[in-house]
């Protein structure tokens, strides 16, 4: 029986299983966007800078050296002298990629991020850090009435579980 990797205990013979979702339209729609900004001068492949752009705007990071190796080893295709990654392999490569991305491990990673003092909680002073940082824009007083709005259960600070329900938070269904 295999051991979960997320609680350690083992939940096999139980039933449970980790819930891989389909790509969406959506994410279709949204990966070829991606391709074709990427592709640095219409071409109709990527180059591995171009790789390096989609991969980051796809999913927040810099692939590594070795990450944009192995997508181009496997599956880049000579265009003239260059090897490049056709709009076709691309979609197989970050439909994947995009299909085992895990929210919750975006949501944990983002609010260590905003952690810097690694309490377990967001200050207001870690939100003003953050905001400062990314929006610098925004007013501070808009910045504490959102600190008051997460702050659900009004103790001065934003637990993991105010911050999880804020990015999973579905605004369609409340306009």
């Amino acid at each position: 029986m295999k051991m979960s990797t997320s609680t350690g205990f083992q939940l096999g013979s139980y039933g449970y299983s980790k819930i891989k979702r389909s790509i969406t339209k959506e994410d279709k729609h949204l990966l070829s966007v991606v391709f074709h900004e990427a592709d640095d001068r219409n071409k109709g492949f990527l180059t591995r800078e171009d790789v390096k752009v989609a991969i980051a705007e796809l999913f927040g990071y810099k692939p590594s050296k070795y990450e944009v190796d192995q997508i181009m080893n496997n599956y880049g295709t000579r265009f003239n002298s260059v090897i490049g990654l056709s709009l076709e392999n691309y979609m197989i490569i970050m439909s994947d990629k995009l299909v085992a991305a895990d929210e919750d491990e975006n949501t944990r990673h983002t609010f260590m991020v905003f952690d810097t003092n690694c309490r377990g909680f967001l200050s207001v002073e870690d939100l003003q850090r953050a905001f400062s940082q990314v929006a610098p824009h925004i007013p501070n007083h808009t910045v504490q009435t959102c600190f008051r709005e997460l702050d659900r259960d009004g103790d001065g600070r934003i637990s993991y579980k105010d911050f999880d329900f804020m990015m999973k938070y579905d605004t369609k269904s409340h306009i």
